[in-house]
């Protein structure tokens, strides 16, 4: 959905419209939800706050100035309560649900497994990355977010976000490289 109709469904869930709500849950949800769950290894938990993530959306509308994507502020809101969730757990208890990956039926074996453990190591060495650097690099690459609207998000300037995009990707290389036996 284009922004300039969230900015206006935005505007009518101001005024307390349902209906503009729901169609703005039902453009937004799955990619919020697909943000939150990559962050937590309880979908239940996943769940929770994509619901805080919509009722504070639902009461705060009213806030929304329109000086970024609606996009980007609902996605600064889940961040936020996704980081609040976080704050309250202990820090071991970070993991990541692993996705389920949809395999092309015709492809070779060899190849499809070997796709399959790269995943598998891509996982581990996210889930081993800082929430601050995971959320950037996932922001930037999952969600083909720009430095300037993730750094609305995480609420940093946009040179910390470039920071961080460059020592996750460090990190990243030297975590694969060490699981991949190519150290």
């Amino acid at each position: 959905m284009k922004q300039e109709c969230l900015s206006l469904l935005l505007a009518r869930i101001a005024e307390g419209d349902e209906q503009a709500f729901a169609s703005f849950y039902r453009a937004l949800e799955p990619r919020v939800h697909s943000f939150i769950a990559s962050k937590s290894a309880d979908p239940f938990e996943a769940a929770d706050i994509l619901n805080e993530t919509f009722c504070e959306v639902w009461r705060s509308a009213h806030k929304f100035e329109g000086r970024s994507k609606p996009g980007t502020w609902v996605f600064s809101i889940a961040y936020h309560k996704t980081m609040d969730h976080f704050r309250k757990r202990k820090p071991d208890a970070m993991e990541s649900i692993d996705e389920v990956e949809i395999v092309d039926e015709t492809a070779d074996q060899a190849a499809v497994l070997a796709a399959l453990e790269e995943g598998d190591h891509l996982h581990a060495c996210l889930s081993k990355l800082k929430p601050a650097f995971r959320a950037v690099i996932e922001l930037a690459f999952f969600e083909d977010m720009p430095c300037k609207e993730i750094a609305e998000i995480v609420s940093c300037p946009e040179g910390t976000v470039r920071s961080r995009i460059y020592h996750a990707k460090e990190a990243l290389r030297h975590c694969l490289a060490k699981r991949m036996g190519d150290s």
